[in-house]
Formats: C-alpha cells, sequence, structure tokens
C-alpha cells in the first residue's frame, strides 16, 4: 500500500536561502491506487511463494487537546465565581480572596482536601454542590463583614425594589456588645440587617452590599458595649409600634455566652442590656427602670451574672429568670430549648431551621442574625472547634433529628446554615451536621 499523504502535503513549503527545494515526491504506484478487478480473484503460481502478509499500519498518535487560552480561562474563572457568589449566598462582596476561599462540599468524600498541596482547589471553589448540602448552606466568608453582607443579601435579594430593606444597622466590628444588641432591629417592623464598619468606614463587602441592598435608612451604632445596647434599646422602643414583652440579660464580660442573644432578639424583638462585675451598668439600670414590669431572662450560668446582679435587676425593674448552661455549646442549646410562656424557642422536636456558628466569633451571631428572623426561622446553636462537633450538640441534633414511616414528602425537615469558611467550621464538621440533619426512615421495612 502507499504511504498516506501528509495533511498539509499541498501546503507550499518555504525554502531557506541555504538550501535548494526539497524534490516533489514520485507519485504512488498506479496498480496500487486503482487495482484491476480480478487481481483478488487471481490464484498465484506454485513456483513464486505466496507473498508474506503487510503488518497493519501503526496508529495514528492521539492529538492533545490544546490547553485554554489565558485570557479564556480568566474570563470562564471569573464568570463561575461570579455565578456562585450570587446563586449561593447572595454576594459576599468581594470581601473574600480567592486564594483563601474555602467552601463545604456536598460530598465531603470527594471533596478535595484543603490541607493537600497537591489537591486543585481550584475545582472546589467553582463547583456549585461544594457550598451546599443536603441539609446545610454555607455562608463561607472570610470575615464577619463578608459574612454579614452574604446573609443579609440572602434575605434581601434586592432584585427589586420590595426586596430590599427599608434600613440597615451600621455598626464598628469592634463593638460585638452593640453588634448583639442591634440584632433586635432586624425583627418586624424594621427588619434592617446587621452590617459592619471598620473603624467607621466600610469594608468592601460592606459597601458593594450596601449599593445592591439600596436601603432607605441607616442606622449608626456609636457607643459601645452596655451603653451602646441601652441605646439601641431605646431607638427600637421609638421604631416599633408595642413596647418588649421580654428583655434579655447577657454577659458584658463574655461574649460566647451573649451571643445567641442576637438570634433570639431578632427573632422576637425583646431588646439585649449587659450586665457583668459587682454593678448594673448605669444604662441598663435606666432602662429596666423605664420598664419596670416587664420579665427579665438572665443568659448565661451565676459565673457570667451572679445572684446578686438578678437580685439588683429585680428591684429596678421586672421579674427575673435565669436561662442557660455552663459553657457556650450549652448556653446555645439551653436557650434553643428554653420555653416560658411567649419567651424561648422551644425547638425540642424536628422541623426546625438552625444556625451554626463559632462560639468565639460574636460578630458572626450578629451578622447572622436575619436568618433567624426569616426563612427558617432557627436559633443560633455554637461549636467551640474547626473540625470536631461538640458532642453535646451532636446528642441535641439526635433528639430532634426528622424521620418518617411511610412518606417522605409529608415528613418535618431540618436545616442548617453554617456560617464561615473552613477555618472556622471545615467540611467534616459540616458533613457531620449534614448527616444528623437527613431525614431518616423509621419502623417499617428498611
Amino acid at each position: 500500500m502507499s504511504r498516506e499523504r501528509p495533511i498539509n502535503a499541498d501546503e507550499p513549503v518555504p525554502s531557506r536561502p541555504e538550501e535548494s527545494p526539497p524534490a516533489k515526491p514520485e507519485p504512488p504506484p498506479k496498480q496500487l491506487e486503482k487495482p484491476a478487478p480480478a487481481v483478488a480473484k487471481k490464484v498465484a503460481p506454485k513456483s513464486k511463494p505466496a507473498p508474506a502478509p503487510k503488518p497493519p499500519p501503526a496508529p495514528k498518535p492521539r492529538r492533545q487537546p490544546k490547553p485554554l487560552a489565558p485570557k479564556l480561562l480568566t474570563a470562564l474563572v471569573a464568570i463561575a465565581v461570579l455565578f456562585i457568589v450570587v446563586a449561593i449566598v447572595g454576594g459576599t462582596g468581594g470581601g473574600k480572596d480567592e486564594t483563601n476561599a474555602d467552601a463545604p462540599a456536598s460530598a465531603p468524600s470527594v471533596a478535595p482536601d484543603p490541607s493537600d498541596a497537591n489537591s486543585d482547589s481550584g475545582t472546589a471553589e467553582l463547583g456549585f454542590p461544594v457550598f451546599a448540602t443536603g441539609n446545610t448552606t454555607r455562608v463561607g466568608g472570610a470575615d464577619p463583614a463578608a459574612n454579614a453582607a452574604a446573609v443579609a443579601l440572602a434575605v434581601f435579594p434586592s432584585t427589586t425594589a420590595a426586596q430590599r430593606p427599608d434600613a440597615v444597622t451600621l455598626v464598628d466590628g469592634a463593638n460585638w456588645a452593640s453588634a448583639i444588641a442591634a440584632a433586635v432591629l432586624m425583627a418586624p417592623p424594621v427588619r434592617a440587617p446587621v452590617l459592619f464598619t471598620d473603624g467607621g468606614s466600610p469594608p468592601q463587602s460592606t459597601e458593594e452590599a450596601l449599593a445592591a441592598l439600596a436601603p432607605g435608612e441607616t442606622n449608626r451604632v456609636q457607643a459601645s458595649g452596655a451603653a451602646g445596647a441601652a441605646e439601641i434599646a431605646a431607638l427600637r422602643d421609638r421604631l416599633f409600634p408595642q413596647p418588649p414583652q421580654h428583655i434579655v440579660l447577657a454577659p458584658e464580660d463574655d461574649p460566647e455566652l451573649a451571643a445567641p442573644a442576637a438570634a433570639w432578639a431578632a427573632r422576637s424583638g425583646d431588646p439585649v442590656l449587659f450586665a457583668g462585675g459587682d454593678d448594673l451598668p448605669q444604662s441598663t439600670v435606666a432602662y429596666l427602670e423605664k420598664h419596670a414590669k416587664t420579665p427579665i431572662y438572665a443568659l448565661g450560668p451565676s459565673s457570667a451574672i451572679s445572684s446578686e446582679l438578678i437580685r439588683e435587676a429585680e428591684r429596678v425593674g421586672g421579674p427575673v429568670k435565669r436561662v442557660g448552661g455552663e459553657d457556650a455549646v450549652a448556653n446555645a442549646i439551653a436557650l434553643a430549648r428554653y420555653s416560658d410562656g411567649s419567651f424561648g424557642w422551644d425547638i425540642n422536636d424536628p422541623g426546625h431551621g438552625f444556625v451554626l456558628a463559632r462560639a468565639d466569633s460574636p460578630l458572626d451571631a450578629a451578622a447572622a442574625a436575619p436568618l433567624s428572623a426569616s426563612g427558617t426561622w432557627g436559633p443560633l446553636l455554637l461549636t467551640d472547634s474547626a473540625d470536631t462537633l461538640p458532642v453535646e450538640l451532636r446528642e441535641y441534633f439526635l433528639d430532634v433529628k426528622p424521620g418518617y414511616t411511610d412518606n417522605p414528602t409529608r415528613a418535618f425537615y431540618n436545616h442548617v446554615w453554617v456560617i464561615g469558611d473552613q477555618e472556622a467550621i471545615d467540611l467534616n464538621q459540616q458533613a457531620e451536621v449534614n448527616e444528623l440533619a437527613e431525614l431518616a426512615k423509621i419502623g417499617g421495612a428498611q
């Protein structure tokens, strides 16, 4: 057989100055181009042995795919990142550096290990499922300002005027107590999410959230600590049509124990005041005196709010009851379980939303508060580790795990918002939470 012609055989070949043009290749023999029809039927003469069969032609090498042009690859990456941010968390406002973007996986077993230097972290960052599992959704900002912006845009998508909030509350990120107290302004009818500033100036994530939310009014919290909380409570009284039904007294010296108050304030409209040390702050006393008959609930153990402080609060205000646990994890669970008339979440059965954040980030508690006042309306729960779910929290999730007997579409479901990137709560912990929140078949044939 003749050799195959190269694909560029008909293209002119430029000659080099020092070389003569190459000779034209001889055409293949005519008898091989057009074999006679009878050749296949002829029998070779006995005097001549039959020619040995020719070996099959070597397979052509497969062409290697060309890599994407750098500009095209950059464009695709940018489009994918933009789609994820808008579709999953409503936008982080550019507050997260792409190289540190951490994403929980819907299938953690196949997600790349961020500690593996050889893993393709870009794949995890760009894949849609890595931000959510079947029963969890992560707001994975690199800092509380980015998380607050993402939560605000998740609750208020702002694609139309009706989806925008009437107001937002700006709080200095250095002032955790005022941030927790400001969550009360997320309750109806104000519904103002908390955004953070940095020493008075907003970071980029806050600026972009403000541009998208386009609120009609901005509340700025200037004072700090207990005084700032009392100012916010007074603002709440001016903006709400009714006085508060309850008052939450939180420990001013322990932000981990005070954090769950933010979710309840956003849910109920109950203001958060602060106490600690040997005496009640004067700003707290003044507000309690103004609402002398309003029930007070002290959040935290006696080591954080002493019995003496409770007696002092009762002397100037309404009756006081204590609710809480000895540490941050137990304290948050206690408030989630608690019920006293119209006060408390009373979540002791399946079919609810939850918010999970790190105990050592009270600003994330304030940032996530709008999720407790919309959507699945769930309490704040806390984990004290980035990679291990606390035993007590696991047991609580098991207590409220949903199940069904015959028809899963008629069952109750749990959903958990996970706040923070993998530095705060890693993929393994999110995967365990997802399993604990999963609807399970109970009774009957499996």
